[in-house]
């Protein structure tokens, strides 16, 4: 296998040295982006996931209402994750081949952002990228980091749903209520004990094509990004 990236070009995934700039200028990009794109999908999908049901629960009205400033803060946050991604990886760097990998793209999301999302999304993005450029031969190229990203967003997004109807209801729970009072396993077992498994899984199969479409969009363009500034600070003088 080849292992060069003298010249990265479009090649994604290479890490031969921190950039840590770019990781969060191209961080802030991509979350701007997949906000601007999938905020009212996230809409409908929460809607679709809520007690009084879909219609009562505003249906498609205002599904673009909060975009802008959804946008505006995501910025910072993307950009605060990847940097701490890429930081993490680098401190505990191991080869690619160690089964210590997974372990460690584990830990990095999560110090990046402390949720299951991201601990079942990076580690299974990461191994894809792994096993594809192993297949061909070479670093996978953006739009196949792209799509390993949405493969990854789109399973994670499918075990978590349970979790995400969890806290959509008690998001939407009546004060005083015993859903309000912010215990996950209480509210899942409420779901569970009314609707069963199909209100466990309520709005899954929108939430995976709005995470797979979102993790093609925000992990591509991430890199993306990040590739493009890689190689301009090397052209630099």
């Amino acid at each position: 296998m080849r292992t060069s990236t003298d010249s990265l070009g479009g090649v994604c995934g290479a890490m031969d040295r921190p950039g840590f700039t770019a990781s969060l200028v191209a961080g802030g990009v991509a979350g701007v982006a997949v906000d601007l794109i999938l905020f009212p999908l996230d809409t409908i999908k929460t809607r679709l996931q809520s007690q009084q049901g879909f219609n009562k629960a505003g249906g498609f009205r205002g599904i673009y209402a909060g975009v802008p400033s959804a946008a505006i803060g995501s910025f910072p946050n993307a950009a605060a994750f990847f940097i701490t991604y890429e930081y993490v990886k680098w401190l505990w760097h191991t080869d690619s081949s160690s089964y210590l990998m997974p372990v460690k793209h584990m830990l990095a999301a999560s110090a990046g952002e402390v949720i299951p999302f991201s601990l079942v999304q990076f580690p299974l993005w990461e191994s894809l990228k792994a096993l594809w450029s192993w297949r061909q031969d070479h670093v996978v190229d953006c739009w196949q980091s792209a799509v390993c990203g949405a493969f990854a967003g789109g399973f994670a997004a499918a075990v978590t749903t349970p979790l995400d109807v969890a806290k959509t209801r008690i998001m939407l729970a009546k004060a005083g209520s015993s859903t309000a009072s912010g215990n996950v396993l209480s509210a899942l077992h409420g779901v569970w004990r009314t609707q069963g498994l199909s209100g466990l899984f309520a709005g899954v199969f929108p939430r995976m094509a709005a995470i797979s479409l979102g993790g093609f969009i925000f992990l591509g363009a991430y890199e993306q990004t990040r590739s493009l500034l890689l190689e301009l600070g090397r052209e630099r003088p």
